[in-house]
């Protein structure tokens, strides 16, 4: 099964989960100020590791702009957790093991790797506006240089 990444203009599908603390996370939370929601597909992986160490070094700059970041990926909290201490993550990560928010964002499908066919996450980002709409989608992401492609669109924008 393959979902449709949500398009730009459409309001964000309401997200109910927990982070690596166990600390429930919710949108409607974040309403009044834009949110970087990334997807990956696994915690500790070198792509994943690269990406969200990118987010980490650069947070103190989506802070500026007023930019929220938060990671979301199928693993458990308590792997969130150890990846989260691990990297020294200062920001949210989105336990989805029930694969919901994946499912709802259009992002859990057919994945190829080593000509192996297997289900999985897609590395998109979805940057939320401050009324809970999505303002951008990045459908293909490259975990070398997307913290920058996105600093550079809200600089861009401000």
């Amino acid at each position: 099964m393959q979902t449709t990444i949500l398009k730009e203009g459409v309001l964000a599908p309401p997200i109910s989960a927990n982070d690596q603390d166990g600390k429930a996370v919710t949108l409607e939370e974040y309403l009044g100020r834009k949110v970087v929601l990334y997807f990956y597909p696994k915690d500790d992986t070198p792509g994943c590791t690269k990406e969200a160490c990118a987010f980490r070094d650069n947070l103190p700059k989506f802070n500026t702009v007023g930019v929220e970041v938060l990671g979301v990926s199928v693993d458990d909290e308590r792997k969130h957790k150890k990846f989260a201490e691990k990297y020294n993550l200062p920001f949210r990560l989105v336990s989805d093991p029930d694969k919901s928010i994946v499912e709802a964002y259009g992002v859990w499908g057919m994945k190829k790797f080593m000509g192996r066919e297997y289900m999985g996450t897609s590395r998109v980002t979805y940057l939320i506006d401050e009324q809970g709409m999505i303002e951008h989608v990045w459908p293909k992401v490259s975990p070398d240089n997307h913290a920058e492609e996105l600093l550079d669109y809200l600089q861009q924008k401000t």
